[in-house]
């Protein structure tokens, strides 16, 4: 896997992140070039090399920093919800909605990730490998780990977690996400509800007691 690594003065690193994530996610792993991104910036090519060895060094970066950011947030989110459920489908349903809405609410800064998926075969192996650690993986885990301790206290039948985790996902979130191209388009928070509430009616009959 490649090094995110890099030297040089903080801020001048903070400030190459921040317009290479707007580069990247305007036109592309492929498109873009470190000249683009220096000017993005504001400081020469070389100042760009100085802090990062390459193109895929920088991509790896903010696509890991972008990716684990809004993973924590949607953390924090399944935290709230899930961890101390007294009313089993209001949180579920609480929980899908405030995710989808964290997601839509990424607009400019999801960009990153849009592009990602849309030129995924253009990725350097590694490089999508640890994108999707830090971000979709994780939440993943945190949800099956999340469902595994409802069923541990009686409210769900959960027998394989991780599983359970990708079909409540795809059953609450999944539509959002389509429709609305992943933050790129609004979608109105009454669908958003419908969508998450049919979703987790269709989930509580797989899994519920």
């Amino acid at each position: 896997m490649v090094s995110a690594g890099g030297t040089g003065r903080p801020e001048k690193r903070k400030a190459i992140s921040r317009a290479a994530t707007a580069v990247f996610g305007r036109e592309g792993y492929v498109r873009a070039s470190m000249d683009a991104i220096a000017a993005e910036a504001g400081v020469s090519k070389r100042t760009v090399y100085n802090h990062f060895a390459d193109k895929e060094t920088l991509f790896l970066t903010v696509a890991l920093q972008d990716s684990a950011e809004l993973a924590q947030a949607i953390s924090r989110l399944t935290a709230k919800h899930l961890g101390r459920v007294v009313d089993l489908r209001q949180g579920l349903v609480d929980f899908a909605v405030e995710r989808a809405l964290a997601v839509l609410a990424t607009g400019e800064r999801g960009a990153l990730g849009r592009a990602i998926r849309a030129e995924v075969a253009n990725i350097p192996a590694d490089v999508l490998e640890a994108w999707l650690e830090a971000g979709p993986e994780a939440v993943q885990r945190d949800l099956a780990g999340h469902l595994a301790a409802l069923a541990g206290r009686g409210l769900l039948t959960v027998g394989e977690p991780a599983l359970a985790a990708e079909q409540f996902t795809l059953l609450t979130f999944h539509g959002v996400a389509e429709r609305s191209f992943w933050g790129a388009l609004p979608v109105a928070e009454e669908e958003v509800r419908r969508i998450a509430g049919e979703g987790v009616d269709a989930f509580l009959r797989l899994y519920g007691v």
